[in-house]
């Protein structure tokens, strides 16, 4: 039987747990692809349990929290997503855009649909802020992810820089419009 999944905002008591979601999905996703310095200089810029608390604390950002049931009163943190209004790159021409700027899952949970199910939310929650565009950036060799937002109406419509350390790195803009 499937797991079941319930979504919830975090809150500004979850920053530990944002970070440690942070820190242990993006080195699964991509420590392969990394040098160990770099990915160790990127987790430390953008996943400290401070820095999570900061941008919880963020009027134009959204964090939403997906945890699996275990059991009947059991759940623990499956995947997280961060949406936000903010800086827009060109290539992004639609109206009212809001950017859906992190979402992972712990690779135990892939598989299960608990990508589509945050990922459905995160639509509801952007259509809920008002927002007509959404949009993303996803690194140019992550196909298994460009296959899953085209599946979910998301179209390439440029590119920017995302730096994992040191390191420049390509990443692939896709929009889809929530009108």
């Amino acid at each position: 039987m499937p797991p079941s999944f319930r979504l919830r905002p975090a809150t500004a008591g979850d920053a530990a747990l944002l970070a440690d979601l942070g820190r242990r999905t993006f080195t699964e996703t991509f420590a392969a692809s990394n040098s160990a310095e770099d990915l160790q200089r990127f987790l430390d810029a953008t996943y400290g349990e401070a820095l999570q608390a900061r941008e919880l604390a963020e009027p134009e950002a959204w964090h939403l929290l997906l945890e699996a049931a275990r059991g009947e009163d059991e759940c623990e943190a499956a995947g997280f997503a961060r949406l936000r209004r903010g800086e827009v790159p060109d290539c992004v021409t639609g109206p009212d855009p809001v950017e859906l700027q992190r979402i992972y899952v712990l690779k135990a949970w892939h598989g299960l649909k608990a990508g589509p199910v945050l990922l459905e939310r995160c639509l509801e929650e952007a259509r809920r802020l008002g927002a007509k565009t959404f949009w993303l950036g996803v690194w140019e060799h992550n196909d298994r992810a460009q296959a899953f937002y085209r599946r979910h109406g998301f179209v390439e419509a440029g590119d920017h820089l995302f730096m994992v350390g040191t390191d420049p790195q390509r990443d692939v803009i896709m929009v889809r419009s929530l009108a």
